[in-house]
């Protein structure tokens, strides 16, 4: 195994977040000393892991010396590159893209920023957010600090690798089929999406039919995610959302679980995977929550409509780059991946009413699960993480889009419906690498999913890289 870390004796230790957070407030330790040493860390595994898109490390360093509020004051973290951060460039993993800094802080960055976090730059994405694993046509890919050889996941993938080797206890990530989700299951990470409107909306996908876009953290723990929901709740105008508060632990209640096992493409779980959900089924018996074995609520069509959608928005980057994308905009140095996703929507645009209308079928039929039990558990993902090269966006469409479907059959449903959902951390397969289990349960449930992933950390602490 190749792991790259940096965890060791300094100012942040082995600690999350609000650990983290607790030292800098009790005076043992300052911001700028946190900020020092997360610097000497990212310049120790940068070169290998390649998860920086824009070093602001001189800013950083400014505010280090003065005052910080919040949940989490003087925390180190970074924000994803296709989030809008006053001063930074939102390259968007692109080259299509201009090299201008960001005028304004995105409504997203601006709750980020509220919980007092000292922002060092911004994480890599691929372009536009629009695969599975951080990787582009030119530049380095982000790899994976358990082997390096592996992919990151995407497409917060430069995010998970830096909260995985310890340059960070935290930092940002959004989730429009996973994308928070997928890289915390690569990088062994907990890794909450939220339910639509818990958090400011993504400006890319604000407007469309359906907002597929959840924004929210990466972590190392529960707690560090619970509380920051409970941040941005507190400072929030939610709707008719239901209030989540500050979770701090397991609930009592025994829950109802509906399990899916089987991959909406009909295909097999990888060994590892299987395994790693056949335990969770053990263990959450263990613990007195009772299990059903479900099938899928919604049919192939599901592949087919999300698929459509997906690339939807790629057309809109490809056509409209100028006006949904900004100023600068070079449609000619898109990558395959993105130009083919674009040319697979302009083949089959027609059926666009069909798929938003059998989209808005799934969901109903997704929540509908929620009658009758309190969470649905699943893999994250049908295999584990592939390695560097083999979802490359620069391959032969058809078949890199083929391999995307098998991989990612379970999170987009969650994206479409709204619904909170999380990837926990269970254990490694046999060659190293993490391997995960998700739940989700219905809109505005937060709590009951923060409340089991808390005790099933008691139960199965999560695997730490610097122990494996």
């Amino acid at each position: 195994m190749k792991h790259v870390h940096a965890f060791g004796d300094d100012a942040l230790g082995d600690l999350d977040a609000l650990g983290v957070a607790a030292r800098i407030a009790s005076g043992e330790v300052s911001a700028a000393q946190v900020l020092d040493a997360t610097l000497s860390r990212l310049d120790r595994v940068e070169p290998m892991l390649s998860a920086v898109a824009f070093d602001d490390r001189g800013r950083a360093l400014a505010r280090a010396a003065g005052e910080f509020t919040g949940v989490f004051a003087g925390v180190p973290s970074a924000v994803k590159n296709n989030t809008d951060l006053a001063g930074v460039p939102t390259r968007n993993g692109s080259a299509a893209t201009a090299d201008l800094p960001a005028t304004s802080d995105e409504a997203f960055a601006a709750e980020f920023l509220g919980s007092g976090f000292n922002v060092i730059g911004a994480t890599t994405t691929p372009a536009f957010g629009l695969t599975a694993t951080t990787e582009f046509v030119d530049r380095e890919p982000t790899r994976n600090p358990w082997d390096t050889d592996f992919s990151s996941g995407g497409s917060s993938g430069g995010a998970a690798a830096l909260v995985a080797s310890g340059v960070l206890p935290i930092a940002h990530g959004n989730d429009g089929g996973g994308s928070i989700r997928i890289p915390a299951a690569a990088c062994g990470l907990f890794g909450f999406k939220p339910s639509r409107g818990r958090t400011a909306p993504a400006a890319m996908a604000a407007s469309l039919p359906i907002d597929l876009v959840s924004n929210g953290v990466l972590t190392r723990s529960v707690r560090d995610s619970a509380a920051f929901l409970a941040d941005v709740e507190s400072r929030r105008d939610i709707g008719s959302l239901q209030p989540v508060g500050r979770v701090e632990g397991p609930g009592s209640r025994r829950l109802r679980v509906a399990m899916v096992n089987a991959p909406i493409t009909g295909r097999l779980l990888d060994g590892p995977t299987d395994r790693a959900l056949n335990d969770a089924v053990d263990l959450l018996e263990s613990l007195g929550h009772r299990v059903e074995t479900v099938p899928l609520p919604v049919d192939r069509s599901f592949v087919d409509d999300f698929s459509d959608y997906w690339a939807m928005m790629a057309f809109g980057i490809d056509r409209f780059g100028s006006r949904t994308v900004g100023k600068g905009f070079d449609r000619s140095q898109l990558d395959p991946f993105s130009k083919g996703l674009s040319s697979r929507f302009f083949r089959r645009f027609y059926r666009l009413p069909l798929a938003i209308r059998g989209l808005n079928k799934a969901t109903a039929a997704f929540r509908g699960l929620c009658d009758r039990f309190d969470v649905v558990l699943s893999p994250t993902l049908a295999h584990t993480t592939p390695e560097i090269g083999h979802l490359s966006p620069s391959g032969e469409f058809d078949e890199i889009f083929d391999r995307l479907i098998s991989y990612v059959s379970f999170t987009p449903a969650n994206n479409v419906s709204g619904t909170p959902a999380v990837s926990i951390p269970f254990g490694v397969a046999p060659d190293g690498l993490p391997v995960a289990i998700h739940f989700s349960a219905d809109i505005g449930d937060e709590r009951t999913l923060l409340e089991l992933s808390y005790e099933l950390e008691a139960a199965r602490p999560f695997v730490r890289i610097q122990d494996a």
